[in-house]
């Protein structure tokens, strides 16, 4: 076996994935464990690689066969998309564009079997739709670029995997849309990744909506007898171990001191906020069901301190690890 290729999207070129970038592969670890296959603009990680004190330098490539792993330098599939004087920390539809071009270029890629999977820095939400592409986020992107129907955002960190119903929706859309069918679906994605990453057994907790898990009816309006319950009875039914819906508070506690191995959450800020306050820097994002490894940095573009050379590359490099840990691995030559 040998290392896998994976595909780096720049992200918003604007904010601080360039830097992140730049610093996260001046990190030997991060060689040892992948062959890292930028996908952005080889001009604008120079810049960034100035203004974070790089060392190494950065190779513009026109096709990925060219990447040569072994050297020094970032090897960048060279897009030459980004004006040398657009300014870091400020919303542009240019910076929108070329995160949306260096995601498509990456799905090709790994698609052409030239990487094993994707690992994405931040984008800009209002950027990307100021470019005329109206995705939530990288994850309907990326749905939609590989044509698959549904997938489902789960985090990681180290003390905790949360894998969630629904996302990117305001709060009383995602109770609408929650169904057991949806529940189902979303627990049986997790699963599968568990037992990929070797946990043959997954213990999963599933949270309720309602506070107390809705008090037998007295919270709410029976939304987990109807729309919960009978999704965690049919994952039973498989023979997994499957338990809810349980009280959000409690569960993350005990999923926090390993009683489970995923928590699955009914929205966006119900997984989301127990992940955060364990720290940014640990989090990774990863999209399950695709037909392609995609993991993710949990954190935003950060404009009020692009082009400082500030910014933290910890969480990329995590999410590369998971990148790797999940990426199916080459056959040596």
């Amino acid at each position: 076996m040998t290392r896998p290729t994976i595909a780096i999207t720049m992200g918003d070129p604007a904010g601080i994935g360039p830097e992140i970038i730049m610093k996260a592969l001046a990190h030997p670890e991060v060689h040892a464990i992948c062959q890292p296959l930028v996908v952005g603009d080889a001009g604008r990680l120079r810049q960034a690689g100035r203004i974070v004190g790089a060392t190494i330098g950065v190779a513009s490539l026109a096709d990925a066969g060219d990447a040569a792993f072994d050297t020094d330098a970032v090897q960048c599939i060279d897009l030459k998309c980004v004006p040398d004087d657009l300014p870091f920390g400020k919303l542009s539809p240019i910076a929108g564009e070329t995160a949306y071009r260096c995601i498509a270029a990456a799905v090709e890629i790994v698609q052409a079997g030239q990487a094993q999977g994707i690992c994405t820095a931040p984008l800009s939400k209002e950027a990307l739709h100021a470019a005329g592409h109206k995705f939530p986020g990288h994850t309907e992107m990326l749905a939609h670029l590989t044509g698959t129907p549904e997938v489902s955002m789960m985090l990681v960190s180290p003390k905790l995997r949360v894998i969630h119903v629904t996302t990117h929706i305001g709060l009383i859309d995602a109770i609408a849309r929650i169904e057991p069918g949806l529940v189902e679906r979303v627990i049986a994605r997790g699963h599968a990744v568990l037992v990929k990453a070797g946990i043959a057994e997954p213990k999963i907790g599933v949270c309720a909506i309602n506070p107390h898990a809705g008090e037998n009816g007295l919270f709410g309006h029976g939304e987990e007898a109807e729309k919960i319950t009978p999704a965690v009875e049919a994952c039973r039914a498989k023979g997994w171990d499957v338990r809810g819906p349980l009280p959000a508070d409690t569960l993350f506690f005990l999923a926090g001191r390993g009683d489970y191995d995923m928590v699955v959450a009914m929205y966006h800020d119900q997984g989301h906020g127990p992940i955060k306050v364990l720290g940014l820097e640990a989090g990774v994002n990863i999209t399950v069901g695709l037909p392609v490894i995609r993991t993710s940095v949990d954190h935003g573009t950060a404009f009020d301190i692009a082009g400082t050379g500030v910014a933290d590359e910890r969480s990329l490099i995590e999410a590369l690890r998971q990148a790797v840990e999940l990426a199916p691995k080459p056959l040596a030559a």
